[in-house]
């Protein structure tokens, strides 16, 4: 089980889930490495075929019903292992659209469960990209991005396979036109010979710095470090409510640092 609040668990053969009973969930989607290669530093590399695999809207079957009226949405992602070129398997980078009930770009709230994880994020994919962090985090650790922000996911440990949940807005939209439009995002994840990370600056954006930390607590955001992101929708729904209604938190992400 990769949530204690959930009986999901991943394939030993591919990047599928599956559910026990009392949970419900989608047949895994998978991405495939042609469908990312346009954001990628070797648009022609060669690598694990697919990325990544998905599962949106994993839920208890008894709170589905409250999470469609809570416009909440918990999803799960896997990584393969290996490598991109030169860069570990990752996502392709977006922005989320603004969802028709807010009118507001959501955030998303990560937890890794498997693996070793770096979640990028630039306030911007015009050409000047804004600040730009990359926060590293192991199982248990939670990642917040703040509404607006173009943002990754990012396998760091490529011996193994990753695994990351995310509470994300139930009308969620990816926007990638900045994103592509620059080759990429602002900065590259390179791997070394002894596979640890560098970071590479895309020369289609202005030139920017990159502040890079560990996953940190989010006590301005209600998460409780002891649970996880489902047993904490369990033990308080309302404290995930800033996720399909950001206004919620509006002053906490004007200075916002994930």
């Amino acid at each position: 089980m990769l949530d204690p609040a959930l009986d999901v668990s991943l394939s030993a053969r591919d990047l599928s889930f599956r559910y026990g009973p009392g949970t419900t969930g989608p047949a895994t989607e998978f991405r495939s490495l042609d469908a990312i290669r346009a954001s990628l530093l070797d648009p022609q590399c060669t690598g694990p075929d697919p990325v990544y695999g998905i599962a949106m809207d994993v839920a208890r079957a008894q709170d589905l019903d409250q999470l469609k009226q809570r416009m909440l949405l918990y999803g799960i992602v896997a990584y393969a292992a290996g490598r991109l070129g030169q860069e570990p398997p990752r996502s392709q980078g977006h922005v989320h659209a603004i969802a028709p009930h807010s009118g507001w770009s959501p955030p998303e709230v990560f937890q890794i469960l498997e693996g070793r994880a770096i979640v990028y994020a630039q306030q911007s994919t015009e050409d000047d990209p804004g600040r730009c962090v990359a926060v590293t985090a192991c199982p248990g650790e939670k990642i917040v991005v703040p509404p607006g922000w173009a943002h990754c996911v990012i396998n760091a440990d490529p011996s193994t396979r990753m695994v990351f949940a995310a509470w994300c807005d139930r009308q969620y939209g990816f926007l990638y036109d900045g994103v592509r439009r620059h080759g990429g995002l602002a900065w590259f994840p390179l791997l070394d010979q002894d596979d640890r990370i560098r970071w590479q600056p895309n020369p289609s954006y202005r030139q920017s710095k990159l502040s890079c930390h560990d996953a940190r607590k989010y006590p301005e955001l209600e998460l409780d470090p002891s649970l996880s992101l489902y047993e904490q929708f369990l033990h308080a729904p309302d404290s995930l409510m800033y996720v399909p209604e950001p206004f919620r938190k509006a002053q906490v992400w004007e200075n916002f640092i994930p």
